[in-house]
């Protein structure tokens, strides 16, 4: 599995890296989060050292989506050294996430 569960405790550690990271925020109950999760693992597999994948589910951490001004899921936002680069609202087909984040990818 490409992704690394977080949660509110371990997120700033896990959006310091250099390499870019992909944190979706999701929810168990959310049809569209988990339409978006293969997309996801596969991306990380494929850009394994380009970009790592991270989950924080919303409802058990709810201080990250918070700070961060997530109102709808799934949101995806890329942090590289702590800063938000990108952020990404919806589910999309593999194709329109890896072009949404052709910058990251090389």
């Amino acid at each position: 599995m490409a992704s690394t569960k977080i949660t509110d405790a371990t997120f700033e550690e896990a959006i310091a890296s250099d390499t870019p990271v992909l944190v979706d925020f999701w929810a168990e109950w959310c049809g569209p989060c988990k339409a978006i999760e293969p997309v996801l693992e596969q991306i990380g597999d494929e850009y394994a050292g380009k970009i790592s994948i991270a989950k924080l589910n919303i409802d058990e951490n709810p201080q990250s989506p918070a700070s961060h001004g997530v109102m709808s899921i799934p949101t995806m936002i890329v942090f590289q050294g702590g800063e938000v680069k990108k952020r990404i609202v919806g589910a999309r087909p593999k194709a329109a996430m890896v072009n949404e984040l052709q910058e990251f990818l090389g």
